[in-house]
């Protein structure tokens, strides 16, 4: 989804970044099991971390590159089986944290136009991501993003 945004916003290709490798098979020295993963997935989560991080940790800690080829489930997937997952999903947490940042350096430095621009942009992706969410019946209808507000929901 940021590809398509960027495109939206900035007229490039988009976000340059490694790929995945093609194999649909576990690696041979991936020494975890399935319920082991899923359990690593719980006890990370419990500590606080939130799913991106989770994937990171279990890679460049544990050794997993892929959650999905190893326990047939997204992190996400796992987190929500287990009541672990936020009310609000993490990339639009994201967001409003960014739209919070930017609204605290407008409150210091008035004539910054440009912050002025990058925040319209910034709102008008979480009202995109709000409409997104709200036809996947991910985040209830009645919910609203009122900036306001917003740095309550987020802390």
């Amino acid at each position: 989804m940021l590809v398509k945004m960027a495109r939206i916003h900035a007229r490039r290709r988009g976000i340059s970044s490694s790929t995945k490798p093609v194999s649909k098979k576990v690696p041979g020295w991936v020494s975890y099991k399935p319920k082991e993963i899923e359990n690593l997935v719980i006890k990370l989560a419990k500590k606080g971390m939130r799913s991106s991080q989770i994937g990171l940790e279990l890679r460049d800690v544990y050794g997993i590159p892929d959650v999905r080829l190893a326990t047939k489930k997204s992190i996400v997937k796992i987190l929500r089986d287990n009541d672990l997952y936020p009310k609000i999903p993490e990339d639009l947490q994201n967001l409003i944290r960014r739209s919070i940042v930017i609204r605290k350096h407008l409150d210091k430095n008035k004539k910054d136009n440009v912050s002025k621009r990058g925040l319209q942009l910034t709102e008008a992706k979480i009202l995109r991501m709000i409409k997104y969410y709200r036809r996947k019946n991910l985040i209830p209808e009645s919910w609203k993003y009122d900036p306001k507000k917003a740095e309550l929901l987020i802390e």
